[in-house]
C-alpha cells in the first residue's frame, strides 16, 4: 500500500519528461511489441530502468533522467527518444505519437497481463478496457510540499489553454470524433480524473491521497490521474493534461513555458499573492472548450468577468515569461487539424505513416 512523502521536496527547478508512445508496424498500425522491447531485452542504457509501458501490449513508456536545466532538455529528450526508436527497430518495430491512434480499435487490441493492470481493469471495467490514450507528462521540481500544492492549485487555470495546443487526437476507432482532444475526455471516463479541486495545503492533499489508497479506491499514489498532481513520490508538480506529441519541438516548448510559469508561480506563492477562487465547474468549462476547439478555443479568465482567445492567452504568456516556444505550437498547424487534412487528403495509411517518429 504506497502512499507518498513530503520530504520528497527538496529540489527547484528540475525537470523531467514522460512520454507514452504507440508500438507500430511499419506501417504505422498498431501491435503487440512490450514483451519484445520490455521483458525480453534489455533496452539502451539511458532507458534502464525509464522504460515502461502501460494498459495496452501496443503502448509504452519512456521516463528521463532528470534535467537539471532547460538548456538540456533538447539533447535529453532527443537521446531518449533516438535510444527508443533504435531499440524498437533492431526487434522490428516502429514507435508513433498521438493522443489517440486514430486507427487502434480497443477491442482487438491486447491488454498487458502485468497484475496492476489487471487488477485496475476488474476495479474500474469499461472504461479502462478501451483506455488506448496516450500522454505528456511534464515534472517540475519544487523544494516545499505546501508551495508545490500552492503551485498545483494555480496551474489548474493554465491546463486547458495547454490541452487545446496540444489538441492530437480528434479520432477514435478510425471515427472523426469532431473534437480537437477525444483522448481527454476517453481518460476523464476513468476515476480521479480531470481538473482537481483545490487543495487548502500539503497535509490536506496527504490526508485525501492516503485515505484513497487506505479505503481500496486506489492501489497506490500513482492511480491519482489528475491533470496535475503534486507528485509525492519524485518531489515534483506534475502537469499531465497535453496529447502525446509526434514532433519534439512540441514537447520542448511545454517544458519551456512550464519550467518558467512554475518559476512565476513560485514567486508569486513567496510574495503571499491571494490564490486563484474560480469555480471548479468554470474550469471544467475551459477544459470542454478545449477539447471540443482547440486552437480555435476560447476561455473563461481568472476573474470569471470575461473570455480569452487562445491567440491572445499565448502572447501574454510568452510575453509575459519571456518564452517563445507556445508562439511557434500556435501558428503552426495543431495535431488534430494535420490529422484531419491528412485523412481527408490521403485517407489513413498515409496518416498512420505520418504519425512514425
Amino acid at each position: 500500500m504506497e502512499t507518498g512523502s513530503g520530504d520528497v521536496f527538496s529540489r527547484s527547478g528540475t525537470i523531467g519528461i514522460e512520454e507514452e508512445f504507440f508500438i507500430v508496424d511499419e506501417a504505422g498500425r498498431p501491435v503487440s511489441g512490450i514483451q519484445e522491447l520490455i521483458y525480453d531485452s534489455e533496452p539502451p542504457e539511458i532507458l534502464q530502468d525509464r522504460l515502461d509501458h502501460e494498459l495496452f501490449q501496443c503502448t509504452i513508456e519512456t521516463q528521463t533522467p532528470v534535467i537539471e536545466s532547460t538548456s538540456e532538455a533538447r539533447s535529453t529528450l532527443l537521446a531518449v527518444r533516438e535510444a527508443l526508436t533504435d531499440h524498437a527497430e533492431t526487434h522490428g518495430f516502429r514507435i508513433a505519437a498521438a493522443g489517440l491512434h486514430p486507427a487502434a480499435n480497443w477491442q482487438a487490441l491486447d491488454h498487458a497481463t502485468k497484475p496492476r493492470y489487471k487488477a485496475q481493469l476488474d476495479r474500474i471495467q469499461y472504461p479502462q478496457h478501451r483506455n488506448t490514450t496516450s500522454g505528456l507528462h511534464i515534472h517540475i521540481g519544487v523544494d516545499d510540499a505546501d508551495r508545490a500544492v500552492w503551485i498545483a492549485n494555480e496551474l489548474r487555470w493554465y491546463l486547458p489553454p495547454l490541452l487545446a495546443l496540444s489538441a492530437n487526437s480528434p479520432y477514435w476507432n478510425g471515427f472523426d470524433t469532431g473534437l480537437a482532444s477525444a483522448r481527454a475526455k476517453i481518460f476523464e471516463n476513468l476515476p480521479n480524473t480531470g481538473i482537481p479541486t483545490r487543495f487548502a495545503d500539503f497535509a490536506a492533499y496527504e490526508r485525501y491521497e492516503r485515505r484513497m489508497v487506505e479505503q481500496g479506491s486506489i492501489s497506490d499514489r500513482g492511480e491519482l490521474w489528475f491533470d496535475v498532481r503534486p507528485h509525492t513520490g519524485h518531489g515534483t508538480v506534475e502537469i499531465r493534461t497535453p496529447d502525446a506529441q509526434s514532433d519534439p519541438d512540441v514537447v520542448l516548448a511545454f517544458v519551456e513555458y512550464i519550467h518558467a510559469l512554475v518559476e512565476d508561480l513560485t514567486a508569486r506563492y513567496e510574495d503571499n499573492e491571494t490564490p486563484l477562487r474560480l469555480r471548479r465547474e468554470l474550469l471544467d468549462e475551459n477544459k470542454w472548450r478545449a477539447i471540443r476547439h482547440g486552437h480555435e478555443a476560447s476561455f473563461i479568465t481568472p476573474d470569471g468577468g470575461d473570455t480569452i482567445a487562445l491567440a491572445e492567452f499565448v502572447e501574454q504568456e510568452c510575453d509575459r515569461l519571456g518564452v517563445d516556444g507556445l508562439r511557434a505550437v500556435f501558428e503552426r498547424e495543431s495535431g488534430s487539424q494535420r490529422q484531419r487534412r491528412l485523412m481527408e487528403e490521403e485517407g489513413m495509411d498515409a496518416l498512420c505513416a505520418d504519425l512514425r517518429l
